[in-house]
This record gives structure tokens, sequence and C-alpha cells, in this order.
């Protein structure tokens, strides 16, 4: 079947490797909560602390999915990364 809207799409599609996607992982959810707390400040009571104790202060939705980004580019992501290149050399 011949398209005149879409000629060769399938050309143009790349494939994404796992690596790939595994290292961009937590950047983007790092982002995700930047643009939240950017979005919605209310959520992040650091910038009106008044009468508010330490854990409501720290445990915020934004600086926690901050918290979970980094946590798993620093810590998930790197060590999964290493094994995947070297499952990739022992192969060929």
């Amino acid at each position: 079947m011949q398209s005149s809207y879409a000629p060769g799409i399938a050309a143009l599609g790349r494939r994404v490797s796992p690596a790939q996607v595994i290292s961009l992982l937590g950047p983007l959810t790092v982002f995700g909560g930047v643009v939240w707390a950017i979005l919605q400040p209310w959520r992040v009571t650091l910038l009106h602390p008044a009468g508010q104790g330490f854990w409501w202060l720290v445990v915020e939705p934004p600086l926690l999915v901050i918290a979970a980004g980094v946590f798993f580019a620093l810590v998930v992501a790197r060590p999964l990364l290493a094994d995947l290149e070297a499952s990739r050399a022992a192969e060929g």
C-alpha cells in the first residue's frame, strides 16, 4: 500500500536502545519534578514555611520526585548501564 502523506515513514523511525532509555529516565524524572514545582509552587512549602514542621517542609511531592530521579540516575542507572555494557561486550 502506497501513501502519499507519509512516504518512507519506516525509514524515519530509529531504534532507541535500552541503554538510552535507562540513561534518560533519571534526568527526565528530575525535569518533571522541577516542572511540577514551577507549575504548582504552593506544593513546595519551603517557599512559605509559616508554622510548618521539619518533615512537612522536607517531604514535599515535587522534591520527592526530584530526589527519586537523582537516586535512580546515580544508584540504579549507572550499575545497570555497566551491566548492559558488560553483557554486550561478552556477546560480541
